[in-house]
């Protein structure tokens, strides 16, 4: 007996109805097409969103509709990826470095301006940069309530600063709790990293997850899905817990 692919949908009605069939077909076609659609969707959104910046700062002479007896989606899209690129290429220079430093300066001068300026080129750093290590990992934090876990993003230890007005000794970790279903926004807070249990999942099948609401459970079939996200979970405990015996052992 062969399994049912995962896009045709079966309903609880009689199998040989009319009724039954026309259902199941209709809920295919929409498992079928909705996520195209919804892809397409929000391409294109991203796409006219881009044209509308864009376009505005190219002179009417440059522009390819001013050519083409129609309006090309896009290429808005490709002047900005290539200005991009030609940005990055200038900035590897001694030139471009020259500039940007005194770019740096120039917003350093200005109160309002540089702790914003500042705050936003950090987080780019850290999102783009190779040598960024902010949210590569995923942990279970107990919260909000003894016994029930909570999945959070790991980011860096907290700063000199911070670390000294935070009350014991242990060895703190800045995580991000992101809230349901969108996952870009939540918590952030400051827990010791002994109260953390380390998954071994990426942050993509962890942000899945959440967006998800739990219906969609990385590594594990629809039927398992549960039981193997709990197994996963108790391991890491487990581990967990043997490594915080060896180190009160030491």
């Amino acid at each position: 007996m062969t399994d049912t692919p995962p896009d045709i949908i079966e309903t609880d009605l009689p199998p040989h109805g009319l009724g039954a069939r026309l259902r199941n077909y209709l809920l295919t076609g929409l498992i079928v097409a909705g996520p195209v659609a919804v892809t397409m969707w929000l391409i294109w959104t991203f796409v006219t969103w881009v044209d509308g910046l864009v376009r505005p700062l190219i002179p009417e002479t440059y522009r390819p509709e001013t050519y083409l007896p129609l309006n090309i989606p896009g290429s808005g899209l490709v002047i900005a990826v290539v200005a991009l690129t030609l940005l990055g290429f200038l900035t590897h220079n001694l030139v471009g470095r020259t500039l940007i430093q005194l770019g740096d300066r120039l917003i350093d001068r200005m109160p309002i301006v540089r702790p914003i300026y500042k705050t936003v080129k950090q987080v780019f750093q850290m999102l783009f940069s190779k040598s960024g290590n902010s949210f590569r990992k995923v942990g279970l934090v107990e919260f909000p309530a003894p016994g029930m876990w909570s999945l959070v993003f790991l980011s860096q230890p907290p700063s000199a600063e911070v670390a000294k007005c935070l009350p014991g000794d242990d060895d703190q970790i800045s995580v991000f709790l992101p809230c349901t279903p969108n996952p870009t926004t939540g918590f952030f807070f400051y827990v010791p990293r002994k109260n953390i249990i380390e998954l071994e999942i990426p942050v993509e099948q962890a942000a899945t997850l959440i967006m998800s609401a739990g219906m969609i459970q990385p590594g594990a079939a629809p039927d398992e899905s549960q039981k193997g996200f709990a197994a996963l979970a108790a391991a890491a405990r487990t581990a967990q817990s043997v490594r915080n015996d060896k180190e009160n052992a030491a």
